[in-house]
């Protein structure tokens, strides 16, 4: 009797596609440029969102267009309920632009895993996220709050809390709190995004790859099976849907409530 077919889960290797484009140094150099999909979809993400709102604020009428009110929207949800609200009223302001430009950089890049041939979250590379969070949000976050209190100051402000004994002070409090803030937090920002989409993703995968096995490949009597697996998968993909945004939501939020820390005038 013939073995049964095995179903291999996809894994890392059928996320991380090999790239579209190699080149290599002609003199034998040890030196290479991959165009990978990834990066293609991440310049892509600038130049769609570069296109919407020029287009759409071109030319500003007193009653908006369908499109207008979709910037306006994406703009006042920004301004409002994500820089206003963790910045603060007297200061937020000058952060407006750079808190919208990561809200719509990361839910660009996150719903492209719902384009129908793209279907590849870009998060879903790691150093995506750790590159907007170490060279964009901490740089920001530190030189603001040095920029306002001076460096001293600023230290003091982040490191140093008041009343409390100095033994526990220097032994315990500041070099936890040097942890949190210099490792911890770019950490933290990176890969609450960056999880939420592999861990989507992948669970697509199996359960799309794992119903389309089921269908063609198991026994008759396990092929109704591939039902529920499709079916698990357009829960997913809805579910991933959702996440896709609040995950866009939540990055913006925390670089937001980063900054708003770092000017806080006590810790």
């Amino acid at each position: 009797m013939a073995d049964s077919p095995v179903f291999n889960p996809p894994g890392k290797a059928d996320i991380y596609l090999p790239p579209i484009f190699t080149w290599r140094d002609p003199f034998g150099l040890p030196y290479t440029l991959e165009i990978t999909k990834p990066m293609v979809l991440l310049v892509l993400s600038v130049m769609i969102i570069m296109v919407f709102f020029l287009a759409t604020t071109k030319n500003l009428k007193l009653v908006p267009s369908r499109w207008q009110f979709a910037a306006e929207s994406v703009y006042d949800f920004g301004r409002n309920n994500i820089a206003r609200e963790q910045i603060g009223a007297k200061e937020f302001a000058p952060y407006v632009p750079l808190i919208v430009s990561i809200f719509c950089f990361v839910l660009v890049n996150n719903l492209y895993g719902l384009v129908p041939l793209v279907q590849f979250p870009t998060m879903t590379h790691f150093g995506f996220p750790v590159a907007v969070a170490l060279l964009i949000v901490f740089p920001l976050y530190h030189f603001v709050g040095i920029r306002k209190f001076g460096l001293r100051g600023y230290l003091r402000n982040q490191f140093v809390i008041p009343g409390v004994p100095k033994p526990v002070l220097w032994g315990l409090l500041i070099p936890t709190e040097v942890i949190l803030k210099f490792f911890f937090d770019p950490v933290n920002l990176a890969i609450r995004v960056f999880a939420a989409m592999f861990a989507g993703h992948l669970l697509l995968l199996v359960f799309t790859l794992g119903g389309e096995f089921l269908l063609l490949q198991s026994n008759i009597w396990l092929k109704p099976v591939s039902v529920l697996g499709f079916g698990i998968a357009i829960a997913i993909f809805f579910l991933e849907a959702l996440i896709q945004v609040l995950q866009a939501y939540i990055f913006a939020t925390l670089s937001a409530h980063y900054i708003g820390r770092a000017l806080a005038e006590h810790h």
